[in-house]
């Protein structure tokens, strides 16, 4: 087992042992990041606020995930979403918990999808708009 598995497996042992209570004190005590934004209110769609974003392992976030362009956005960060453990999702203050990752977030319109989370593996994540790749709008996750 090489040193960052071992670190992994003994930090969701501690997480597991201390029972849900201390995951949920983490997520109160949660940074909250600045928006990723996808295309402006200018009329440029392709644009993207905050590319890069750097986390800490074993840290809680919240961050919003905001379209303001006029293009279908399909946002994928699959091994990231692999590689947190989500709390919540928020679109338009209704919550949606579950016990898995999402395979993506769609905007068909503007708006935004906020996303509470813990990470838990370092790593650099890649992320992208699906099909508009050549037009710039990738980015990645910086868990150190």
């Amino acid at each position: 087992m090489t040193r960052t598995m071992r670190t992994i497996t003994l930090a969701l042992a501690a997480l597991l042992a201390t029972g849900p209570a201390s995951a949920l004190d983490l997520t109160k005590k949660r940074s909250t990041l600045p928006d990723l934004v996808l295309g402006n209110e200018e009329g440029n769609d392709f644009v993207v606020e905050n590319r890069e974003i750097e986390l800490e392992s074993g840290k809680a976030y919240r961050l919003r995930i905001v379209a303001k362009g006029r293009q279908e956005y399909k946002f994928y960060a699959t091994e990231f979403f692999r590689n947190i453990w989500f709390n919540q999702i928020v679109i338009q203050h209704l919550e949606i918990h579950g016990s898995g990752p999402p395979d993506h977030f769609e905007f068909d319109d503007p708006g935004e999808i906020a996303i509470e989370f813990v990470t838990i593996k370092p790593g650099e994540y890649p992320w992208s708009i699906h099909g508009l790749e050549s037009k710039g709008m990738t980015g990645k996750f910086i868990v150190k």
